[in-house]
C-alpha cells in the first residue's frame, strides 16, 4: 500500500528591490567589505523599505508558489508563516497574507523558532497534512529583520537580509515528499541570540528603546561552535531517519547564515562543493526565509531532478535546530 507523504508541489520567494552592499555599510559602521566577506561570505543583502512589511513579501512568495503548483486560495486548507519579525503582535501574520491572498478556507497561524523557523513549520504542516487534517498546506518563512538591527553594531548589521520564501506543500500518495524531519532546542542558551525588549518581560518603554534593548544582539563566537555540531548531528538524523546515507544526498540547502559554517558541515558529512547550494553573497542571513528563498532559487534554475534528495538544515536563536530530507 502506498504511504502518503507531504510533497512540494511548488516554491516561491519575493524580495526587497532595496540592495545594500558591504560597500555601502562601510561608509555606515566601522568595517570594511574585506571584513565581511572573509568572516561571512556576504557581499550584499536586500532592505525593505520604510513603507514594506512582512506579509506584502509573504503573500507574493505565496502566491509564486501556488502559481508553480497550480493551486488556487480556495484549495489551501493551512497557512503558516515562520517569522520572529511579524507585521505586528496581534494579529498573526498569517492572517495578514490569508486575507491578501483571498484563502479564506484556509487555518492561519504564526510560528516563532528564529533561523529554523521554516524547518519547524514544515515539520508541523507535515504532520497536520499526514494526519488528514487537509490536502493543502502553504509554507512561508519571511524576516524584515533590518527594522530589528542595531545599524551601529558591526556585529550584527552586517549579516542580516529581508525578504520570504514559500513552499506549497501537497498531501500525496507515493515515494516523493518529505522522508524525514528532526526538530531540535536548547533553551539555557536563548541570550546568544536575543531581542531582549518589547515583550511581557521587557515592555515597549522610552527607557527599554534608551537602553537599545528593542535591537538584536548576538555572541557570535560562542554561536558559530554550536551551529557546526548540531548541524552535522541533526543532518545526520535526519539521513538515517530515512534509511539513507549522506551520498544519498544530491542537494544540501542549508540555511544562509556563514559560509564557514556550512562548509566545516559539509566537510564533517563528506558533500563536494557541487552538493551545496548557495546564495549568501547576495542575499544575506534572512533567518526562517533562508531556506525557503534558496530552495525556490534552485528549482528555477532548472537543476532539480525528479527523484533527487534534497537535505535543509537550519540553526538559530532559541537555540534551535533543525532539517528535513526530501524526494523531489
Amino acid at each position: 500500500m502506498a504511504r502518503t507523504l507531504s510533497r512540494i508541489e511548488g516554491t516561491g520567494h519575493a524580495l526587497p528591490q532595496r540592495v545594500l552592499t558591504n560597500a555601502d555599510l562601510e561608509k555606515m559602521v566601522d568595517t570594511t567589505d574585506e571584513w565581511i566577506t572573509t568572516r561571512t561570505g556576504i557581499r550584499e543583502r536586500r532592505i525593505a523599505n520604510e513603507d514594506e512589511y512582512l506579509s506584502l513579501f509573504a503573500a507574493e512568495a505565496g502566491r509564486r508558489a501556488m502559481e508553480m503548483a497550480g493551486v488556487s486560495a480556495a484549495d489551501l486548507d493551512l497557512i503558516l508563516v515562520a517569522t520572529v519579525t511579524p507585521d505586528q503582535p496581534i494579529p498573526s501574520t498569517a492572517c495578514f497574507v490569508q486575507a491578501a491572498l483571498g484563502a479564506s478556507r484556509a487555518a492561519a497561524f504564526d510560528l516563532a523558532a528564529g533561523c529554523s523557523g521554516f524547518l519547524y513549520a514544515l515539520q508541523t504542516a507535515d504532520a497536520l497534512l499526514r494526519t488528514g487534517y487537509g490536502k493543502k498546506a502553504l509554507v512561508i518563512g519571511g524576516e524584515i529583520l533590518s527594522k530589528f538591527l542595531d545599524w551601529k553594531d558591526r556585529a550584527t548589521c552586517v549579516l542580516f537580509g529581508d525578504g520570504a520564501g514559500a513552499v506549497v506543500l501537497s498531501a500525496e500518495e507515493g515515494e516523493r515528499g518529505l522522508l524525514s524531519t528532526a526538530i531540535h532546542a536548547d533553551g539555557t542558551m536563548a541570550d546568544f541570540i536575543t531581542l531582549p525588549g518589547g515583550g511581557s518581560r521587557i515592555p515597549v518603554s522610552h527607557a527599554m528603546i534608551e537602553a537599545n534593548l528593542h535591537t538584536i544582539k548576538m555572541k557570535g563566537n560562542e554561536t558559530f561552535k554550536i551551529a557546526v555540531r548540531s548541524l552535522e548531528a541533526v543532518c545526520r538524523e535526519a539521513i538515517e531517519r530515512a534509511g539513507l546515507t549522506p551520498q544519498d544526498v544530491r542537494w544540501f540547502v542549508p540555511h544562509q547564515a556563514n559560509t564557514r559554517i556550512i562548509d566545516a558541515v559539509a566537510s564533517r558529512l563528506g558533500w563536494p562543493p557541487e552538493t551545496l547550494y548557495l546564495n549568501i553573497d547576495r542575499i544575506g542571513n534572512t533567518s526562517a526565509a533562508s531556506i525557503p528563498i534558496a530552495l525556490d532559487e534552485l528549482v528555477r534554475s532548472g537543476r532539480v531532478s525528479r527523484g533527487d534528495v534534497l537535505l535543509f538544515a537550519a540553526f538559530g536563536a532559541g537555540l534551535t535546530w533543525g532539517s528535513a530530507l526530501v524526494r523531489w
